[in-house]
């Protein structure tokens, strides 16, 4: 398939090397990595199964187009989304090949993870784990009165491992009301004894993502281990359903499902609970170069799972002006079942 990407993950999935003003392109046999000055010498050094060309900084798409003509190709895919109207309206004109719309077909090529990749997203998730152990330290000393600014700063601090790995995402930190909130932004509120902290985070290693969320209770005693105790029946109801629920969406996964399925085993625990119409988001997401890749595990997701693929599992219960829990891991699909990783 002859094909163009635009996209950065995309692109380093392809040749190891991405940047931000690049265009790769497979014609044929051929792959060409197309950039400017700023980046050829890295670029040379780096990618690997394509020739690196140097293009006009500011106008990539000539040498792009010039590619195109010379290779006689008769059609070319292209994921949409990368694209603005007046850019591919510059790449496509006066072209007379078909240029075919296919969404999100680099992720596509992704679901399914090499043993590679599988080695750096366990080592993700070990660092990602950490980094909640020790954040969790932070809070249980230095917590009590801090505002969810304070304390988002100091975890994107300490998830960075003080600037040696990046972010997967700027970190959630919720407190009490603002945890009903399924991404939050942090606020003035402050930390109080008693209060339900919600935390969800991930770090980035060699460009692969963690994901993982935890609920807890702020006490003597606090952590983020999934065994909670509220000293509030109703927060302890809600909770117990939110990790049943994941539980459910666990063991429901497996080789040759449909991801509707996983998607449905942790919404009925919801709603048999009585919570149904507060799981206001899908189950989980894929997990890789990006934070969300595919398979989408929802309840319309006829995608059918596959061994090494790899996705959360992150059912929640939001309760407006009240609180919200959410609990989630990354797994890793096996033959023997869903590999929690993280």
């Amino acid at each position: 398939m002859n094909y163009i990407l635009k996209n950065e993950n995309a692109v380093y999935y392809e040749c190891g090397f991405s940047c931000d003003n690049e265009v790769f392109l497979k014609l044929g046999s051929e792959a060409f990595f197309i950039t400017d000055a700023r980046y050829t010498t890295e670029a040379s050094e780096l990618v690997r199964n394509a020739v690196v060309l140097e293009g006009d900084r500011r106008d990539l798409l000539k040498t792009v187009r010039l590619l195109i003509r010379k290779s006689g190709i008769k059609a070319i895919a292209y994921n949409p989304s990368e694209w603005s109207v007046d850019e591919f309206g510059r790449l496509s004109d006066k072209l007379s090949i078909t240029f075919q719309k296919k969404p999100n077909f680099s992720q596509q090529k992704r679901m399914v993870k090499s043993d590679i990749e599988l080695d750096v997203l366990r080592q993700a998730a070990i660092y990602g784990r950490d980094a909640f152990h020790r954040f969790g330290e932070f809070l249980k000393k230095d917590g009590l009165g801090l505002d969810e600014k304070l304390a988002h700063f100091e975890a994107e601090a300490i998830y960075k491992y003080h600037g040696q790995l990046g972010l997967s995402f700027s970190p959630i930190v919720a407190f009490g009301a603002n945890a009903a909130k399924p991404h939050a932004l942090p606020s003035h509120k402050q930390l109080t004894q008693n209060e339900l902290v919600l935390v969800d985070a991930g770090v980035m290693y060699q460009r692969y993502c963690s994901d993982r969320t935890r609920t807890s209770h702020f006490g003597e005693n606090f952590s983020f281990n999934k065994e909670q105790l509220f000293s509030d029946g109703h927060r302890q109801k809600v909770y117990d359903t939110v990790l049943f629920a994941q539980e459910a969406a666990i063991n429901a996964a497996k080789v040759g499902v449909l991801a509707k399925e996983i998607d449905k085993a942790a919404r009925e625990v919801i709603e048999r609970a009585g919570f149904g119409k507060f799981f206001v988001h899908s189950t989980g997401h894929g997990v890789g170069l990006d934070i969300h890749e595919l398979p989408v595990i929802s309840a319309r997701s006829e995608t059918i799972i596959e061994e090494n693929m790899v996705f959360t599992i992150e059912p929640g219960i939001y309760l407006p002006d009240e609180f919200g829990v959410r609990i989630e891991d990354t797994v890793v699909m096996t033959r023997k079942g869903a590999e929690v990783i993280g």
